[in-house]
């Protein structure tokens, strides 16, 4: 599961990275600027599965990356499950030594991905989705745990250490380099629906600065990104101090986002009907509902925290005019204050291509099927 006009009221922004490193943004219009770049575009899943012949949304082309661009975006983030550039026996459970065994020319065409949206003057954001010994998503057997074994977080530094090191070259323009996708404890890992929390915040501020450490000994200018704290909701307060932006989520309230979602309904029938705005399962929510959740993220921003958000959006069960009048509030409330986004996803059941909505009149593109309501009102921001 479970991305480039800039709005009137912000005013035309610029923004880079300083000769120290540190992210540097400015705007003569605002008092307060957001330290990362108020980026736009979409999430691309070629490396979402961890079996390279599972569950994906087909390879993403370079044309693809010049619709982006001619539409206006300038961003993607890219959440790879680390087991698919692996070279391993996926007959059997992965191992600890299994999880060093990079494949070279899976890497090569992650690097051929990059190559193709710098080329189009797109930002591409790698994040480990699956990490060694931790994903927000049950199904696969992972040999430790992130969290709690030292094994599973060397680990997880090799592996952005390759990833820094194979990118070394490149400006913070045009790469950034976000931790691990949505951080969570879960009371079952091999359950879907088990109950989830917070990582303690001096553990992940732990684990986050010594993979910043071991990815700006590549480059000390490469931008790092965390993401929220408790599945991506919640700030990192124990972060503020590193020069590493942060990341939330665009999917509050999670009735209207992941309606009849099997994957957040155990049984999705019994999902409230989503409206917007109006009452859910007997809680009101609008603007105002939206304006609240966001407020500890804005107020980040205004402690000179970087802050994006690298997901959002809405899965192709919920009522189109639903789904449109609750992310252009989103959006709004998002953009008012510098904060850009990355729709889930591109291609697919979340995307402005192919997402097998009922509700849609499609207007055919090269042989897809364009939700050109969608991709407006993405414009509109």
């Amino acid at each position: 599961m479970e991305r480039r006009n800039f709005i009137k009221t912000t005013g035309l922004v610029t923004a880079g990275v300083g000769l120290s490193g540190k992210l540097a943004y400015s705007n003569s219009l605002q008092a307060i600027q957001n330290k990362l770049p108020r980026w736009k575009g979409f999430n691309l899943l070629d490396y979402f599965s961890p079996n390279p012949e599972g569950r994906g949304r087909g390879e993403t082309t370079e044309d693809d990356f010049k619709w982006m661009a001619d539409w206006g975006f300038d961003f993607v983030r890219f959440p790879m499950a680390y087991p698919h550039y692996l070279d391993i026996d996926r007959t059997k459970n992965i191992s600890p030594d299994d999880v060093y065994k990079i494949n070279e020319a899976a890497v090569d065409k992650v690097e051929d991905i990059v190559e193709k949206a710098n080329k189009h003057g797109l930002h591409v954001s790698l994040n480990l989705h699956r990490a060694p010994g931790f994903c927000v998503n049950a199904g696969f057997n992972e040999p430790y745990n992130l969290w709690e074994d030292k094994a599973a977080q060397d680990a997880f530094y090799f592996h952005w250490g390759m990833w820094a090191k194979r990118f070394a070259s490149k400006t913070p323009k045009q790469i950034s380099f976000d931790l691990v996708n949505e951080p969570c404890t879960r009371e079952d890992m091999n359950d879907q629906h088990s109950k989830r929390g917070p990582i303690p915040g001096e553990l992940y501020r732990e684990v986050a600065k010594k993979s910043m450490d071991t990815i700006r000994s590549y480059n000390p200018k490469h931008m790092v990104i965390a993401d929220g704290n408790n599945a991506g909701s919640d700030v990192i307060p124990e972060m503020f101090d590193l020069e590493i932006g942060q990341s939330c989520r665009g999917y509050f309230p999670h009735y209207i986002s992941h309606y009849r979602a099997p994957w957040v309904f155990k049984n999705p029938d019994d999902a409230p009907e989503p409206v917007w705005p109006g009452k859910i399962d007997g809680r009101e929510f609008n603007r105002k509902s939206l304006e609240d959740f966001y407020k500890p993220w804005i107020e980040a921003v205004n402690k000179g925290v970087g802050v994006h958000c690298g997901e959002c959006g809405c899965w192709s069960e919920t009522p189109h005019h639903v789904f449109l009048a609750w992310f252009d509030d989103v959006l709004s409330v998002l953009s008012s204050h510098g904060i850009g986004y990355a729709l889930w996803e591109f291609k697919g059941t979340f995307g402005i291509l192919d997402s097998q909505r009922k509700d849609v009149d499609y207007e055919e593109w090269h042989g897809h099927k364009l939700d050109r309501k969608l991709l407006t009102l993405l414009q509109k921001y």
